[in-house]
């Protein structure tokens, strides 16, 4: 097989997965799957998971063509509008990737813009960054690696002043996630003492690099101004390629470093392969190497982990994601932005969608 056949008939088995998870979760939105029997749980607002399931259903639209497929992914992606006002710096993963595969749709397009305008007047000027927020309980000030990607190209959206905020909000999270090479997944803040690192997610936490290093990717996709410092985000890519790169490896990782025979993640795996294609398509001597290495990782990903169309699991279910290694929740699973992820990078080897845009 070429990359292309092997490529096509993933995306067409995890596509077929969206249409049958569309016909059990109704108008609920999935969150992680029994890797046994493939039933889901599900939320009924998506929680910070929506965008995904939404941009899962504009990616099937978009492979089949189906005036019906289009008319439920507008429909799920009209139900994340109650996400605009919420204090949250996932907005970014709800909003962005709710709406950015959205084809010729209006109301996507509105519920775009006003997501961006929420996240420029939610940038706290003193702190250079839009806080985790308050939505999910628990502190408010916080500085997390998944509160970056998605935000930097839906604050671009906004115009230049947009732009000037995703380049603080990044550089921001830069200088304080990325700490000799590894990076902090979450810091609090506190007035008397400052930046402090959190417990939780753990500094070995598997999706805190490819979070990271997908917002960097996506910021050198965006037009290139002093506010963004691109010498300094081609660095930090650089550094946070580093482990996919070298000897040859899969790219899966332990959910948790500190617990190398504990679970894996493949969710941790696609985010990266997505982040890999990205820088793949900038200009320079790495994008070679990240090609190739986001080819190795989608390619192991189908063989290894991907449910086939025989068997007794439905086809199409991206296994061995982990939602929490800490409170032991969903440690095998299919996770919905594992799937998200997953698709995302077949649909940019078959030319579905250009990569560089979402």
């Amino acid at each position: 097989m070429t990359a292309g056949d092997w490529a096509e008939r993933a995306l067409a088995d995890v596509l077929h997965r969206v249409g049958v998870t569309r016909a059990e979760v109704g108008e609920r939105f999935p969150l992680f799957a029994d890797p046994d029997t493939g039933r889901w749980n599900t939320t009924g607002r998506g929680s910070w998971t929506g965008g995904f399931w939404a941009g899962l259903l504009w990616l099937r639209a978009r492979h089949t063509g189906d005036e019906a497929d289009r008319a439920v992914a507008s429909a799920c992606t009209a139900r994340l509008a109650g996400w605009v006002e919420a204090d949250t710096a996932t907005r970014g993963l709800i909003l962005w990737y709710g709406t950015a595969l959205a084809i010729s749709d209006p109301s996507a397009d509105e519920l775009r813009h006003r997501s961006a305008r929420a996240c420029l007047d939610a940038l706290d000027p003193e702190l250079g960054l839009i806080p985790w927020g308050s939505a999910f309980g628990g502190p408010r000030l916080l500085a997390r690696v998944d509160g970056v990607p998605g935000v930097v190209p839906l604050l671009v959206s906004a115009g230049g002043e947009g732009a000037a905020a995703a380049a603080s909000h990044l550089h921001r999270h830069i200088d304080l996630c990325h700490v000799d090479g590894s990076v902090v997944p979450a810091l609090r803040f506190e007035p008397d003492t400052g930046w402090q690192a959190c417990d939780d997610p753990p500094r070995g936490w598997s999706r805190g690099r490819p979070w990271l290093l997908l917002a960097v990717a996506d910021a050198l996709h965006q037009p290139r101004t002093t506010q963004w410092n691109p010498q300094r985000l081609e660095a930090t890519g650089a550094e946070l390629i580093a482990p996919w790169t070298g000897a040859p490896r899969w790219g899966v990782p332990p959910a948790d470093e500190a617990r190398p025979d504990g679970p894996q993640d493949t969710s941790a795996a696609a985010i990266t392969a997505v982040a890999l294609l990205k820088l793949a398509r900038v200009p320079g001597p790495r994008a070679a190497e990240c090609s190739s290495r986001a080819l190795a990782i989608l390619d192991h990903l189908v063989s290894a982990h991907l449910t086939g169309p025989t068997g007794a699991r439905p086809a199409g279910m991206l296994l061995n994601g982990c939602y929490d290694a800490g409170q032991s929740v969903a440690v095998r699973h299919e996770l919905i932005w594992g799937d998200f992820f997953l698709a995302l990078g077949l649909a940019a080897l078959t030319g579905l969608i250009d990569i560089r845009t979402v």
